[in-house]
């Protein structure tokens, strides 16, 4: 903020004289991120945005046009024996990999990969979980300007092929199989079968953790790829080359939508644009320095791996968490990061909401002493679980609870360490984002209080530079319903003010399974954060139901706690009185029915769309994006909304 008032000569006295700074001045600004956060990069930064040519190419802009970089040189910038990766998983086994450590096994796999054959713009795919041999696979990868894609272990044959087929990988990097909740799953078979069925694979390397070439052994002899074990790739010896730089927008990810109502979308993400945004977020808005150590619950299959893994670039350690966080007890995430020494931990409202639940006490149970930041995304995060943050794990942190999503690969809304935190509301808009609440019909502003489309006025640098083989079609389409010029984000949104003009924010939920009965829009959120904070409810969801008459009611399912036998009248009238007078009554559900678990995608998120689509007699088309489809059963056989 003293940098910025002394370049502009503007009084910037707090975070909402700093943001509307880097509204009204955005070039500015992004240079000045640029510098501060010391980007390694050859060209020109005068130009700052550059439209697209053409009529029909006119979506967001392009940043930084006479720039060049590679984004693996600025993650392996450090090259001492600070603790690079830190690698713990549920069964308490770790291992650290320093700087010069990390430069040099990706050297050598950057070799493998040369060596046969990949270039730039070549795709290398990832079937991996949360280890370091991931990290070093993409920055491997980033190093040739190769595009880098990666899914969990846990998806299955269909859901690999339904993303990596589209996209056409030339080389595949496998885990021989995965552990989760004590139980090892061989993914060996489906590995070989992935690759019998993407023609275009040439190279296929083998991460077997037993390290004596089991998996290479039991592999079929047809797989028309050469097969490598990640013991032959690391060893690769030669002369390693200086790291080429490309353009700022060079290809670096390719990330997926969810894929639960469809196909899922191939969503390409620059170099630049990524490593820009990602090092304003944790710089600036999570205060993550050299010193610090960060840790996300998370997998390679969602856009906080790749988040998290940017935590490179400031020097920090990184922490690579496998397994199950809440295995083979609840505070196991807590636990791992009193070893690591975590100072900035992010995870799930579903998993702090867990603990509160359970009573866990982490401040007491662990040494917590440097923790300072923790951040949740992946849905709202309920004032009772802010307020159980601050009693049982520390008084003194920052909660952040921050929200994006794959489509940016970053954050619309988030945390900063000069504001307060107020229960029940991320802090700000990100600076830099010229976001507001829509009216649902057009792009124009709605006032503090009232609930809107998320949409984004500006172009920002880690929009999407398109779809995977799209024209601009497929992408005006998911995103670009107000115009060529405004990003549409699909959050239902509102603004109180708490923070001034650019915060607080409370998110109801995805604006397309928004609720409608008589004309009144209700977001999800705002159900599940009466019902959930109840002691006899452990999960909810809600969707909208139609009747033959083409009305619409309002369905909520709930998971009952184990000590809850049984959804009885005296219990649902308590929950609809409870909903009427915290909400009103247009919130009351027409029906609670209660089911034995609730779906969700492997990034958190509740499958409402999928499960409205089914109440009311549609198929789910693809189900190997949730990770519990079995619940799928329990919805269909109620057949709610053909009542």
């Amino acid at each position: 903020m003293a940098r910025a008032a002394t370049n502009s000569g503007r009084r910037l006295n707090d975070y909402e004289d700093l943001h509307r700074w880097s509204i009204e001045e955005s070039d500015d600004f992004w240079r000045l991120v640029l510098d501060y956060c010391k980007l390694e990069y050859d060209g020109d930064a005068t130009v700052v945005v550059r439209k697209k040519l053409g009529p029909d190419k006119s979506l967001g802009g392009r940043f930084f046009p006479n720039l060049r970089l590679n984004f693996a040189e600025n993650l392996l910038r450090r090259q001492d024996d600070h603790p690079a990766l830190f690698a713990v998983n549920e069964l308490g086994e770790n291992r650290a990999i320093t700087y010069a450590g990390l430069r040099s096994q990706v050297d050598s796999v950057w070799r493998c990969l040369r060596e046969h054959g990949v270039s730039t713009g070549d795709r290398v795919a990832a079937i991996m979980p949360n280890i370091p041999e991931a990290v070093v696979g993409m920055l491997a990868a980033a190093s040739e300007g190769a595009v880098f894609s990666s899914c969990s272990p846990d998806f299955g044959v269909r859901a690999v092929l339904d993303r990596f087929a589209q996209i056409a990988p030339r080389v595949l990097l496998a885990a021989s199989g995965y552990t989760y909740k004590g139980k090892r799953f061989d993914k060996s078979l489906a590995v070989a079968e992935i690759c019998q069925r993407l023609p275009s694979l040439e190279l296929l390397i083998i991460f077997d953790e037993r390290s004596n070439y089991s998996t290479i052994k039991r592999l079929p002899t047809n797989l028309n790829a050469k097969v490598l074990s990640w013991d032959e790739a690391i060893t690769t010896t030669g002369t390693t080359p200086a790291r080429q730089k490309f353009d700022f927008n060079h290809p670096l990810y390719i990330l997926f939508s969810s894929g639960t109502t469809g196909a899922p979308k191939c969503i390409v993400h620059g170099a630049g644009g990524t490593l820009l945004q990602h090092a304003k977020e944790l710089i600036l808005h999570c205060d993550l320095g050299p010193d610090d150590t960060i840790a996300y619950y998370t997998t390679c299959g969602w856009m906080m791996w790749n988040w998290l893994v940017s935590s490179l670039f400031v020097g920090a350690t990184v922490v690579l968490y496998d397994g199950a966080p809440s295995y083979p007890h609840l505070g196991r995430l807590f636990e791992a990061a009193s070893v690591a020494g975590v100072t900035h931990l992010g995870t799930s409202p579903a998993y702090l909401g867990a603990c509160r639940s359970d009573g866990l006490q982490p401040h007491s149970d662990y040494n917590l002493g440097a923790l300072r930041v923790v951040l949740s995304t992946g849905a709202p995060l309920l004032r009772e679980d802010f307020e159980w943050v601050y009693e049982a794990v520390g008084n003194h942190l920052l909660l952040a609870s921050i929200s994006g999503g794959t489509d940016i690969i970053s954050c619309f809304m988030l945390g900063c360490p000069i504001l307060p935190v107020v229960a029940g509301e991320l802090q700000c808009v990100g600076l830099g984002m010229d976001v507001f609440a829509s009216a649902p019909d057009n792009s124009s502003r709605l006032p503090t209080g009232n609930k809107g489309e998320l949409c984004c006025r500006a172009p920002f640098p880690s929009m999407p530079i398109g779809f995977w083989n799209d024209d601009d079609t497929r992408y005006r389409a998911a995103y670009f319903g107000f115009g060529d010029q405004i990003w549409r984000h699909g959050d239902l949104v509102e603004f109180t003010g708490s923070q001034g003009e650019t915060g607080g924010i409370i998110v109801h939920g995805r604006s397309d399974a928004t609720l409608n009965p008589g004309g009144v829009r209700i977001g999800t959120a705002e159900l599940y954060n009466i019902v959930e904070p109840l002691p006899e409810i452990a999960d909810s969801i809600a969707v909208a139901g139609e009747d033959p008459q083409g009305g619409i009611r309002v369905l909520l399912f709930v998971k009952l706690t184990g000590t809850t036998q049984e959804l009885t009248n005296e219990l649902t009238a308590r929950l609809k009185d409870t909903i009427a007078k915290a909400a009103s009554r247009r919130h009351v559900p027409a029906e609670i029915y209660a089911v034995d678990d609730i779906p969700y995608t492997r990034s958190g998120k509740k499958v409402e769309v999928a499960i409205r689509e089914l109440v009311n007699g549609r198929p789910v088309t693809n189900q190997q994006s949730i990770i519990n489809p079995e619940c799928l059963l329990g919805f269909s056989s109620l057949r709610l909304g053909l009542k």
